[in-house]
């Protein structure tokens, strides 16, 4: 986060953009800062440590099935028998990911499927309150993204004294593994993330995460010898298929498929 901020604050000054003055966006980037960063850091690094990086990558393409429902609860978007459809097929992704009938499925546990679930619902919950209190303010997403940024990183530097109490070994990898995370990871793509929020909606934007399970069980297997299990890559596709279907992409695509074949046929006809 420090990494990220210090990054995104220079890339501020040299563009000539300013924060916010007023402590109203501060607060609600505060509230980002611990829903879509702080809080899915600590999921995600408490469940990899009993996951599979693959496993973990799936399960956080639940992320629109989370971004759909905390929508629907906040009644800014509507509900309907695909939506439900959707939702529940995504949910069977989710079981047959976490295979509760072998606790030591994928290598990892029901614990760590639990924490990378609750990941996946914080940076839900942050799609939903960025769209509903932040992206409408009239700042770009560079000025955003960079307080976000700025305030996680005030707020775990008030809080390395009581929580962070075990010896950190910084080796060179470590470090440039951090930085990496700080700049790419974290403050470059949270300019993109609030840039597609404002311009595609909380929901829209989400569906990025449906990159992060092909990237995850890739590297996993190339990188770190991960087994690639008929329960990942079915619970992966049941949950891809069920977020597809929650945001009617499928029956869109039956339509212009109709459509085309339908032009096909009057061009013929000419």
């Amino acid at each position: 986060m420090v990494a990220g901020a210090a990054v995104m604050l220079t890339i501020l000054a040299v563009t000539r953009h300013h924060l916010p003055r007023e402590p109203t966006p501060w607060a609600h980037l505060a509230v980002m800062a611990v829903v879509a960063n702080i809080a899915p850091y600590f999921f995600f690094g408490w469940g990899i440590e009993r996951v599979a990086s693959g496993l973990a990558g799936v399960l956080n393409a639940t992320t629109p099935l989370f971004t759909l429902a905390f929508a629907l609860t906040i009644r800014s978007e509507r509900l309907s028998a695909v939506r439900m459809a959707g939702l529940l097929l995504g949910f069977v992704g989710v079981v047959v990911l976490a295979a509760p009938w072998r606790t030591t499925a994928f290598g990892g546990s029901l614990p760590g499927v639990g924490a990378c679930l609750l990941g996946s619902a914080c940076y839900a919950a942050s799609y939903v309150y960025a769209r509903r209190f932040l992206t409408g303010l009239g700042f770009s997403a560079l000025v955003l993204s960079t307080g976000q940024m700025a305030a996680g990183a005030m707020l775990l530097v008030l809080a390395t004294p009581i929580v962070a109490r075990t010896a950190v070994t910084l080796t060179p990898t470590v470090i440039a593994s951090v930085f990496v995370l700080g700049v790419l990871g974290t403050g470059g793509a949270y300019v993109l993330n609030y840039r597609l929020i404002a311009d595609e909606g909380a929901v829209a934007a989400s569906t990025v995460t449906y990159l992060i399970p092909l990237v995850a069980v890739v590297l996993g297997a190339m990188i770190l010898n991960e087994p690639l299990t008929w329960h990942l890559v079915a619970g992966g596709l049941i949950v891809l298929v069920g977020v597809a279907v929650s945001e009617g992409r499928l029956s869109k695509t039956v339509r212009e498929e109709r459509l085309r074949h339908q032009e096909g046929l009057e061009r013929r006809s000419l």
